[in-house]
């Protein structure tokens, strides 16, 4: 993947007005801290529904410090107050979602109010208001999902890809970014196994499992610089190493013990982030793929990112891919614990 910033990132950025939905988790948190120190935007609208993490959000951007950030407590349940939030708005990053695997199997209809309907409300309120660009963040648990977050997540890309249909071609423009498992986010396996190493055992679901993997840098730097090139519809990948689970415990920790106690509900062994059925319509780039919409979408995605498509029926999963070395993954997870 592109391991830095391109150029014209600061033409879509500076003197903008961003929204960021679900802007108190850990993407909100870095996007924000990248914003705010390399480049100058008009305002950032942090969008989130926790108070107390607003709370101590502002403890690390401040207003009275950052002048052009704000804090809007809202839900995007809410249509009415998250249109009044996207009034006059340039960019939204949709990373508003319920995430954890395990409490969406228990809560599926919340889960599907907040990934599927809120995600309606923030296409319809870019629309209404004349909303530039909106870029969703999605994950590789949505292919073919074994679990109801991948589900709720493949909707999502299906109504943000269509959204382009709806707001015409001189309206706003609509992507997805897929991408892998961001190590120490909320979900991560990371922080529970750097807490397992003080009692010297690891308790692991399956040996042979294996997850893409970036770092949150990594994914700030993917984000911006999709929104750079982004011409509505597309569905950008970046290029990953995996990691196999036992790897990852040895690099934390070789000498604790690893305890196997069976794969969970909606786990799979491996992820993919390119089902064998969207390959043929995949476009191939140095650093990264763009999936082309199956709907009919007036853009020229050859012309913008080339034909070097995908083999037919070729899957992209972790578990053929290739691993990680070693000490980059020490070092990722050491920098960031």
């Amino acid at each position: 993947m592109i391991n830095f910033l391109l150029e014209d990132v600061k033409e879509f950025i500076n003197d903008k007005i961003i929204l960021i939905t679900g802007g108190t988790g850990t993407f909100g948190h870095e996007i924000t801290r990248v914003l705010l120190n390399n480049y100058t935007p008009k305002k950032i609208i942090i969008f989130s529904r926790d108070e107390f993490k607003q709370y101590n959000m502002k403890q690390l951007f401040p207003e009275n410090k950052y002048k052009n950030i704000r804090y809007f407590i809202g839900d995007i349940r809410d249509y009415d107050r998250l249109f009044n939030a996207t009034k006059n708005v340039d960019i939204i990053f949709h990373a508003a979602a319920m995430k954890q695997v395990d409490t969406i199997e228990y809560n599926p209809l919340e889960a599907i109010k907040t990934n599927i309907y809120g995600t309606e409300n923030v296409i319809k309120a870019s629309i209404s208001n004349n909303v530039k660009k909106v870029i969703a963040v999605s994950t590789d648990k949505c292919v073919s999902p074994v679990n109801l977050y991948g589900a709720t997540k493949l909707c999502l890309e299906k109504l943000i890809i269509h959204a382009n249909v709806m707001s015409g071609e001189n309206g706003t423009i609509f992507s997805v970014l897929r991408y892998g498992n961001v190590l120490n986010s909320r979900g991560s396996v990371v922080p529970l196994f750097l807490k397992q190493k003080d009692n010297g055992c690891f308790t692991i679901t399956n040996e042979n499992m294996t997850r893409f993997t970036l770092t949150i840098q990594q994914a700030i730097i993917f984000v911006l610089n999709s929104t750079t090139l982004m011409i509505g519809g597309e569905i950008f990948v970046p290029k990953l190493p995996s990691y196999n689970i036992i790897q990852l415990a040895k690099c934390i920790d070789s000498t604790c013990e690893i305890k196997i106690t069976g794969m969970r509900p909606g786990e799979k062994l491996h992820e993919s982030m390119i089902s064998s059925s969207e390959s043929y319509k995949t476009i191939n780039t140095d650093e990264y793929y763009v999936i082309t919409p199956e709907i009919s979408i007036t853009k020229n995605y050859e012309e913008k990112y080339g034909n070097n498509y995908r083999n037919s029926n070729e899957e992209y999963s972790s578990g053929d891919n290739e691993l990680i070395d070693n000490n980059i993954l020490m070092s990722n997870i050491f920098n960031i614990a």
